[in-house]
């Protein structure tokens, strides 16, 4: 997939964050990209910024809780396009839950839209690839926590770094799974350490982002730059894990 012009891509958690900052890259490199989420006036506002650019955006207001909202966004991306090429789940959360004494309904949140809602759109986008035949990508935007679980960060995080192990696990496996079933689809976990993003602010643990004011740390645009490098790498070429840190970061 070293051209990506005209290529259709799909992106999960789009008006914000990695999401925001992919989409952005993406439809700078000539792609069609459907991006979902929530927050629709975010995603207007994404179409007016990128009206002008090699590429094209279409947007989709999708809750990832919703099985049958993602559902409808793979039918457009097949009706209005006949085939998808890029999947990439980025729609992700954190809640501020410990598990020695949580709370089950925070849990639900972390797990149902991390590795759930994920694997929804994975066996979509496998689905389609195939029927299509097309030589897809599909990149998880993991974290440094589906690696380790830093000690220093605390307790609250632990369910968070819970579901990331789990998109660790659920990469490889589909890796094997394609392998299995011959399909010219690539799968690459990304694991980046602190990123500028707004997961703590959503999560209303802003005072716990404090420990970070002096981590060196990544933008959305080097996590940008990194699927862009990914999915234009030649086909015979994969890449299922990459961990990607701020030099120097501290945990």
């Amino acid at each position: 997939m070293t051209s990506l012009k005209g290529k259709v891509a799909l992106v999960t958690g789009a008006s914000s964050g990695n999401g925001q900052g992919i989409t952005r890259a993406l439809v700078k490199h000539g792609m069609i990209v459907v991006g979902v989420a929530r927050r629709l006036d975010r995603l207007e506002a994404l179409a007016k910024e990128l009206k002008n650019e090699p590429g094209k955006f279409h947007y989709l207001q999708v809750d990832m809780l919703k099985e049958d909202q993602i559902l409808s966004a793979f039918q457009f991306i097949k009706k209005e396009f006949g085939a998808l090429h890029v999947l990439v789940n980025n729609a992700g959360v954190a809640r501020n839950t410990s598990l020695s004494d949580g709370d089950t309904k925070l849990w639900k949140e972390v797990l149902d839209t991390n590795i759930l809602s994920l694997a929804i759109a994975t066996r979509e986008a496998v689905r389609m690839m195939e029927e299509t035949k097309v030589e897809g990508y599909i990149v998880h935007i993991n974290s440094i926590f589906g690696l380790t679980v830093p000690y220093k960060v605390g307790k609250d995080l632990n369910m968070y770094a819970t579901s990331k192990y789990g998109v660790t696990a659920m990469t490889e496996a589909l890796r094997l799974e394609i392998l299995n079933k011959k399909l010219k689809i690539r799968v690459t976990s990304i694991c980046p350490g602190v990123v500028a993003t707004e997961l703590l602010q959503a999560a209303k643990m802003e005072k716990f982002g404090e420990q970070f004011k002096d981590n060196p740390i990544l933008k959305t645009e080097d996590i940008a730059a990194t699927v862009i490098f990914l999915i234009t790498l030649p086909g015979h070429v994969e890449i299922p894990s990459l961990t990607i840190r701020p030099l120097w970061e501290q945990f």
